[in-house]
């Protein structure tokens, strides 16, 4: 994965961030989703690469970014926002458009309502607001999304059950929420590098203080930002196949939180980046012209 890109580790402060970049032309940072690494990323990036200056980079807590002790604030989605802000201006790019699959995507809308000088272009993939997640739950929806409920529980409950039998809880996740069997949907060395990920306990301890802060903190910054039409134009897509779509009016919830919105579907279920990497691509590459023409 990644042949040709160049891969380091990027000291922000309190954490370093896994980053692997390659190419050249208008910025687009890709963030994952949970519970993967930038290793979703790597079919996408290639085809990215071509035209554009590709960065792919692991959330704190996952992968092979640093994984600090700590709730709250410091799994936060303004303090990850803040990771890959820095991140980006240690590479270059004071500007750029940012891709974020399910936690990356939750990620990047932070990273737009906090910098939104710095985001030529949102697309987040596959997800609604945070806010919305929570806000108006049914029976559907919670039996439906029960890790967001079952993961915030109080340490160390979900950590000692995941850490029973990793393997068996987080490929459940990839085959439940994806809708494919696992050797179908997942690349060969994109799930040999989720499995060595994920088999970390400070990964399963990280993930959990994730969904903790997206339960409390994070809902406590959505609920101060209710009333922000986000300037930044935004590119939600989701995938064609997968259940997000009737359970959620996707480009409502988006349309309710930002000033532009544009939307689009690619083939597949919730991890189409994985499934139909070319067709994600594409709708990335559409949305980084649009954002080209319109400065022309």
């Amino acid at each position: 994965m990644f042949d040709g890109f160049m891969r380091r580790m990027v000291d922000v402060g309190p954490v370093r961030i896994n980053v692997v970049h390659a190419g050249s032309g208008p910025a687009v940072l890709l963030l994952h989703g949970y519970p993967q690494t930038l290793a979703q990323w790597a079919d996408v990036a290639d085809v990215l690469a071509q035209d554009c200056t590709v960065v792919c980079a692991d959330l704190r807590g996952y992968g092979g970014s640093s994984k600090p002790e700590g709730e709250g604030e410091t799994y936060s989605f303004r303090s990850m926002a803040a990771d890959q802000l820095a991140v980006m201006s240690e590479l270059g790019h004071d500007r750029f458009v940012v891709a974020g699959h399910d936690r990356g995507g939750r990620v990047a809308h932070r990273m737009a309502l906090d910098a939104p000088e710095r985001i030529r272009a949102l697309v987040p993939c596959d997800v609604v607001p945070t806010w919305a997640m929570y806000d108006g739950v049914d029976r559907a929806r919670a039996a439906r999304f029960w890790q967001w409920y079952f993961l915030p529980l109080p340490a160390p409950f979900p950590e000692r059950l995941i850490g029973g039998d990793p393997d068996y809880y987080f490929e459940n996740c990839l085959v439940t929420n994806g809708g494919i069997g696992i050797e179908d949907g997942f690349g060969a060395e994109q799930l040999a590098a989720y499995r060595a990920a994920w088999r970390d306990p400070e990964m399963i301890r990280a993930s959990c203080s994730d969904y903790r802060a997206g339960a409390t903190v994070d809902l406590e910054h959505d609920a101060a930002d209710l009333d922000v039409s986000l300037q930044v134009p935004t590119f939600p897509i989701w995938g064609a196949d997968g259940l997000l779509k009737d359970l959620f009016d996707i480009e409502a919830e988006w349309r309710k939180r930002c000033r532009t919105v544009t939307p689009a579907t690619v083939p597949g279920g919730h991890f189409f980046p994985d499934q139909q990497p070319k067709a994600t691509a594409d709708a990335i590459a559409s949305v980084v012209r649009r954002v080209e023409e319109a400065h022309a």
